[in-house]
């Protein structure tokens, strides 16, 4: 098989599982290599296609870093047939692999600038790959300020890592929930109610935000109050991709093919068909 074949979108490469472990009730997380492969090489932000023979294809963000070596993580939330099944596989198991696919975020446009992270519910998992990205590198970074929402106490993903950026004295960590659990001490509320709460110099910061798409309308709400640019303002949008290649039309937006264009996009990109969203 020659090289050009080997790098086509449409080659599905064998990807054995390492371990797993239940993150939540819904989520599972899977550590996968590609054997006698180099290592993914992807870009924070991108996602593969993941096939089980005779189940079917499914996109999942890659949740790693590309900082890791010899693996990468997925973690995938139980919501349809193929993740059903991957539910299902341990270590040992073989899943095939295409990609990864997508634009990812724009780490070099980023350095020098501080940074401000929001994330809620499964936009945690693609915005994990760049938050471990820029804490490898964190000299290149400016302030880093991160906010997490999610549902309930039960739905968190990435604890321990959390517990552990809470810690560090160079970057500031907040996290709510929606509603409130037996035992849960933390705060209570919508993500947009931690904005508040930072310091921002709107000239210098890049604001990176991941979620499903209700909060995308009032978390930018807030930082444009905030006074942060269109041009610096950093979405990923979810869109159900089908293909990876831009061929089947699943993921249009307007002119843009979130699996090709996208799913990263900066405001002022998607500004005017906002709404599609």
């Amino acid at each position: 098989m020659t090289q050009s074949l080997l790098d086509s979108p449409y080659v599905v490469k064998a990807g054995k599982i390492l371990n797993t472990k239940e993150m939540t009730n819904l989520e599972k997380y899977f550590a996968i290599e590609l054997p006698g492969q180099e290592d993914l090489a992807h870009d924070p932000g991108q996602f593969v296609m993941v096939s089980l023979p005779g189940v079917g294809e499914a996109p999942i963000s890659v949740s790693s870093s590309p900082t890791k070596k010899g693996s990468f993580e997925l973690v995938v939330r139980r919501a349809g047939s193929v993740t059903g099944a991957m539910h299902k596989l341990g270590a040992g198991d073989t899943v095939g692999i295409r990609g990864p696919f997508g634009r990812g975020f724009p780490t070099k446009m980023l350095e020098g600038f501080d940074l401000l992270f929001i994330g809620g519910g499964c936009g945690n998992i693609p915005l994990h790959s760049l938050i471990t990205f820029v804490l490898d590198n964190r000299s290149r970074f400016g302030k880093i300020n991160i906010l997490l929402g999610c549902k309930t106490p039960e739905t968190r993903l990435f604890v321990d890592e959390l517990t552990q950026w809470e810690q560090r004295s160079d970057i500031f960590v907040d996290s709510t929930v929606d509603q409130a659990g037996p035992g849960w001490k933390g705060k209570v509320g919508l993500i947009t109610s931690l904005i508040p709460g930072v310091k921002i110099d709107p000239k210098r910061t890049y604001a990176v935000i991941v979620g499903p798409p209700i909060m995308y309308k009032f978390v930018i709400q807030e930082l444009l109050k905030r006074e942060i640019p269109d041009s610096q303002i950093v979405v990923s949008l979810e869109r159900h991709m089908k293909c990876g290649v831009g061929k089947c039309g699943h993921c249009q937006i307007a002119q843009y093919y979130c699996c090709q264009d996208g799913p990263v996009f900066t405001y002022n990109e998607i500004r005017n068909n906002y709404e599609a969203l």
